[in-house]
């Protein structure tokens, strides 16, 4: 059983009630009266005793103390948890103090002091104080507050209704706080809160996250040691409907030349602030129809200042274009840091100062930080390259290159990103000329500082193209769509790296595929390619093409991965395509039901395609190839037949030109010359032809005679011989139906020769027309040949030397 003596003159009430939305499995035994609930008064003595073992579980109590510091004299000073011997329930002890409106009271927390927190959280320890205002009727929830914080006094207008809340087994014996009169403060409350050291602090308005009093005035006092930096920021607030007045924040800053410094709610608030400040935050006259809600929720971080504070940093935008470049904590935006954490300011200038921010191309800034370890910001920025005119467009080459002014920072890069936005019918072409790019696949993973993800988009599907890093083989990606390129970063290898870049990108005219990769390795390279979306397979009907450049005097070797694609297609084929470039090169090609080609030796560049169905639902197509290279080899076989077949043409080399010498000596070269002016024909002959002459190649030389074409050696033999040396003279006229009938057999004696070489009968199936010049042997002095006039040219045709000579006779 308990006992419960109160003394009158303390004014203290005692009520034990079971707790709300609690079954009565216990209730309270006082003497023989069995009830749910229990009052002990001031002056009253009652014993009690509880009819389960454990009415924690039930049962809470309430103590309230009655302070009237209005009519009488006010107990100041340590307030005692009062009376002792209470059974062990959850607990509330309430002290209601009535004051009047002219005087002020304070509430002195003994450390570790107060942590404002919000409605609804709870105290690690479950020891919890609330505190209310009380004007006249009007009741002002100040806050509530747990153990282990920085608020060390609370001074209040009028009267206070101070609350602690303990749980059943809490070993807390005193309140912690105790109450002092104060002249009056002529304003809701001052809050004041003591910052040593690195640190922070969250405080709301008065009734967070309801109102803040009309036209109120309320103060918070930070006190700050004079080597420490205080800033300011506002994570939540709202506005009321103004009718008169505005609402503001004020600071009272030590040494500033403009106390106090207003501003407002929305502004950028003070930072860099060295030692203590007072910020006070003034409501107005609200609208009576539709007042608002002013509201605060801000903190305060105090923080050692930057090793070299005064060192500033200029980060010049002013020629670039489309870039926006934001500062931020590392973990921004998914993570928040805790409040634990110290804070890493940025500052554009001394008194302006956010863990994050965001700076704009076309504007050159002199940024500075507060912050004790650097190593904890990041950068991401982010720029857009956009094509309206498309014939200056395909003209322009692009730089996907960090631009200096972010890479001299002493900040690590995290991102970098290009969003590369393309008009219909136009694609984007990425190349890396010198360094190339290596896709990051298992098997060849990037051990680089950095790397580029590649991700095309469209407003229905979005195609992550891979990951790629610098140092391999791949030299250009032609993509369809607006493209996005990241440049992700690893560790601070890459501000040694950054000068090195040069990835590049052009607008191109638009391609079938959806993208075209173009491989161009390096002698002795391993590469490993696969497809894009990887490892969440190709979407469906896109078409994926490789162009692999095999290096000179290499072979190539194509191997897949997997022996099948690995899946069923719902609608249409998958297919596997392999075609070398070289003339009649056949074409290798794989569908979906069928094996995938084993490795194979490829000897010209290549192209290897992959295009996609619908795949049935489970299924997906992911597909990764690999190519090696090795030096050409001979066949030893192969040299015995080049030996061979060398001997053989130098033997006929030799044996056609012992044949030409001899003839050279034997013979006056008759070289052939077409005469369209002959006209003879065989009608009888017509039938060996089914094609008409237009239709065949009957009047084409097929062969010249070799003593035809080498006349011009005779001028190396001696004498007086001067060789007439015909040409050959394309045919203009016109084309008959039928192949003309082979000309007359001649006979001519030529002087000078001492042989004549007869032509061998024609065959009844050569029926072209041909006429025969004979070479002159000497001068024509006593001959008026008038085809000796025209530039030269010595031929004459034998027709119509026939003619001349039977007109002699």
């Amino acid at each position: 059983s308990f006992t419960i003596s109160l003394r009158k003159v303390d004014n203290v009430t005692v009520m034990i009630k079971l707790k709300p939305r609690v079954s009565p499995g216990c209730l309270i035994r006082v003497k023989y009266a069995i009830r749910s609930e229990l009052k002990i008064k001031p002056g009253e003595n009652v014993t009690f005793a509880f009819t389960c073992s454990t009415p924690e579980k039930y049962f809470i109590m309430e103590i309230q103390k009655n302070i009237d510091c209005v009519s009488g004299l006010c107990p100041f000073g340590d307030v005692h948890l009062y009376p002792a011997g209470l059974p062990r329930l959850n607990r509330t002890f309430v002290w209601d103090v009535k004051a009047s409106t002219k005087a002020g009271l304070e509430l002195k927390f003994s450390a570790p002091w107060l942590r404002q927190i919000e409605p609804g959280e709870t105290c690690p320890d479950s020891v919890r104080y609330n505190i209310n205002s009380c004007i006249d009727t009007a009741t002002v929830n100040i806050g509530t507050f747990c153990r282990n914080g920085s608020v060390s006094r609370i001074k209040l207008l009028g009267g206070v209704i101070m609350s602690l809340h303990l749980s059943w087994d809490s070993p807390l014996t005193s309140s912690g706080f105790s109450i002092a009169n104060r002249a009056s403060i002529k304003r809701l409350c001052i809050i004041e809160s003591v910052l040593n050291g690195e640190s922070s602090v969250t405080l709301m308005s008065p009734n967070y996250p309801l109102a803040f009093p009309e036209d109120e005035l309320m103060t918070w006092q930070f006190v700050v040691p004079s080597n420490l930096r205080a800033s300011v920021f506002f994570h939540n607030y709202s506005l009321s409907n103004c009718e008169r007045k505005e609402e503001r924040v004020e600071y009272y800053i030590p040494g500033s030349l403009s106390n106090p410094e207003v501003f407002k709610l929305s502004d950028s608030q003070p930072a860099n602030i060295a030692g203590s400040f007072n910020l006070s935050l003034q409501g107005c006259d609200q609208d009576a129809q539709n007042p608002g809600v002013l509201r605060l929720l801000f903190q305060v971080v105090v923080q050692h200042p930057q090793v070299n504070e005064n060192v500033t940093h200029v980060v010049d935008l002013s020629k670039e274009r489309n870039v926006t470049v934001t500062i931020h904590f590392e973990g921004w935006p998914s993570r928040l840091p805790l409040t634990s954490e110290p804070m890493c300011l940025i500052c554009k200038d001394p008194r302006t100062c956010d863990r994050v921010l965001t700076l704009e191309s076309g504007t050159t800034y002199k940024i500075s930080f507060l912050c004790k370890d650097l190593s904890r910001l990041r950068i991401t920025a982010e720029k857009g390259i956009s094509c309206v005119d498309l014939r200056w467009c395909q003209r322009k080459i692009y730089s996907l290159v960090v631009p200096k002014a972010i890479s001299q920072l002493p900040i690590r890069l995290h991102k970098f990103i290009w969003k590369i936005l393309a008009p219909d019918l136009i694609n984007v072409e990425i190349t890396s000329p010198s360094l190339k790019l290596q896709q990051h696949v298992p098997e060849q993973r990037c051990n680089t500082s950095y790397s580029y993800g590649i991700v095309s988009a469209t407003p229905e599907t979005e195609l992550n193209v891979g990951v790629f890093c610098p140092g391999g083989s791949i030299e250009k990606i032609q993509m369809r769509n607006n493209i996005t390129v990241s440049l992700k970063t690893f560790g601070k290898g890459f501000l040694n790296e950054s000068d090195h870049q040069d990835l590049k990108m052009s607008f191109v005219p638009h391609i079938k595929d959806e993208c075209i990769f173009t491989v161009n390795p390096d002698p002795k390279a391993k590469v490993y390619l696969q497809t894009p979306n990887w490892p969440y397979g190709l979407p469906p009907y896109v078409s994926i093409s490789w162009y692999v450049v095999i290096p000179s005097k290499q072979v190539a070797r194509l191997g897949f991965s997997k022996d099948r694609m690995g899946i069923s297609c719902e609608t249409g084929r998958a297919y596997v395509n392999i075609k070398e470039e070289a003339p009649g090169a056949e074409e290798t090609v794989r569908r979906e039901d069928e094996l995938l080609p084993q490795p194979r030796d490829m000897y010209h560049d290549f192209w290897v395609n992959v295009s996609n169905c619908k795949p049935v639902e489970g299924t997906q197509l992911t597909l990764q190839f690999w190519v090696t290279f090795a030096d050409k080899s001979i066949d030893l076989g192969v040299i015995l037949a080049v030996v061979a077949g060398t001997g053989v043409l130098v033997a006929i080399v030799l044996t056609v030109c012992c044949v030409k010498k001899k003839k050279k000596k034997s013979q006056s070269p008759a070289v052939g010359v077409y005469n369209m002016n002959v006209n003879t024909q065989v009608p009888r002959k017509q039938g060996l032809f089914a094609k008409g002459r237009k239709n065949n190649e009957s009047h084409v030389y097929a062969v010249i005679d070799d003593a035809m074409v080498y006349g011009h050696l005779l001028k190396e033999s001696n004498g007086s011989v001067t060789p007439e040396v015909d040409v050959y003279r394309p045919f203009d006229g016109p084309v008959g139906s039928l192949p003309p009938s082979p000309p007359p057999f001649f006979r001519k004696d030529i002087k000078g020769s001492s042989n004549t070489e007869e032509p061998s009968p024609l065959t009844d199936t050569d029926h072209d027309t041909y006429t025969f010049a004979h070479q002159k042997l000497g001068p024509s002095e006593d001959n008026g040949d008038t085809n000796e006039k025209n530039d030269g040219d010595t031929s004459v045709s034998l027709l119509e030397n026939k003619e001349q000579d039977d007109s002699v006779e």
